[in-house]
């Protein structure tokens, strides 16, 4: 070969090597999830059937709890449906889109850093609403979906049944959940959300407008530990008070999943040494928020309901213990309290 034309090869093998070493940079830096774990290559030509097998079997290798689960979520989010089982069977074997799946890399490397799938897919479902979902805000679970369906049943043997209006009352409100959920079941129903979170205030804002139902919904940042007082001042009498508040013991918050700790608010879940820090002062407050036959509504710690019903018959005046409901999972959940006028 005459030295020009080996001059020219050598050029072009250095050039191709080049390209190389750049394209494989450019791997490595897009196959790296925030926390350093790997993200599988976006080939092309890969299904959603195929991305669902993928990604599962990489949250696995992770460490990632409910592998499969959160594939399925993410899948399902991008392709426009709920779940899985919702997406034609059809539609699971085409290739993705070039976007589709640029949305599935990018969602699923989130979750692969232990974000929460609400997180992830920015809503979540709860009883008969969709709701935006956005950290830190608290994501509500599926047992207090059991304390709303507690407090309608109240609603509509009392209030309800005779045509008139009645008024609640959500002490920490998160994401509207529970209180957005109430105002839908029941449209005599208006209703006022409280939280000391301004993230979980301007959420809760943002889903009634997006449901419709802000009109009937006062929201306001306040904190029932300071500002026990302003509260009884300003929206006092109510009908019904409901919470889901904070109520692990302080020691159990180390043994929360890596989703609860790294991206959820700790206020919204640590409830002291017992757990009872602020289920203590919306007991010392109900007898003044309440009216005649007011009612409270408490998601709680299975440990705590004989704690309040001791609490309440020995230190609070003007409140009775009703009873305890339990949970799908036959655990002591909730608490129910009545004003006691005598």
């Amino acid at each position: 070969m005459c030295p020009k034309m080996n001059g020219i090869l050598k050029l072009a093998i250095n050039q191709l090597r080049r390209e190389i070493t750049k394209q494989e940079a450019l791997v490595k830096l897009s196959c790296r999830a925030v926390g350093g774990a790997v993200v599988p290559r976006a080939d092309d030509g890969v299904t959603g059937e195929e991305a669902v097998s993928l990604w599962s079997q990489h949250f696995l290798q992770h460490g990632v709890s409910e592998p499969l689960l959160s594939s399925h979520y993410i899948i399902a989010h991008v392709l426009g449906n709920k779940t899985l089982e919702c997406v034609e069977r059809r539609r699971l074997k085409e290739t993705l889109t070039d976007k589709e799946r640029e949305s599935v890399w990018r969602l699923c490397s989130r979750r692969l850093t232990r974000m929460p799938v609400q997180y992830v897919i920015e809503e979540w479902d709860f009883r008969d609403l969709t709701l935006k979902m956005r950290p830190p805000v608290f994501i509500p679970r599926p047992e207090t979906e059991e304390l709303v369906g507690l407090v309608l049943e109240h609603l509509q043997s009392e209030q309800m049944k005779a045509g008139g209006e009645a008024a609640v009352l959500e002490v920490g409100c998160g994401s509207g959940a529970i209180t957005l959920s109430l105002l839908h079941a029941a449209p005599q129903l208006k209703a006022i959300a409280l939280d000391r979170s301004h993230e979980a205030v301007c959420l809760t804002e943002e889903n009634a407008n997006r449901l419709g139902l802000q009109d009937r919904l006062e929201v306001c940042k306040l904190d029932i530990m300071s500002d026990a007082g302003l509260m009884v001042r300003d929206y006092s009498p109510v009908d019904v008070l409901v919470s889901n508040p904070p109520y692990l013991f302080t020691e159990d918050m180390t043994s929360l999943e890596a989703e609860i700790l790294r991206f959820e608010d700790h206020s919204a879940l640590d409830g002291g040494l017992d757990g009872m820090s602020i289920i203590r002062q919306i007991l010392a407050v109900a007898p003044q928020l309440l009216t005649t036959d007011g009612r409270v509504f408490l998601e709680v710690d299975p440990r705590h309901p004989p704690l309040i019903k001791s609490l309440v018959e020995e230190q609070i005046e003007g409140l009775q213990y009703v009873g305890t409901s339990y949970d799908l999972t036959t655990r002591p959940r909730f608490c129910v309290l009545k004003k006691n006028t005598r």
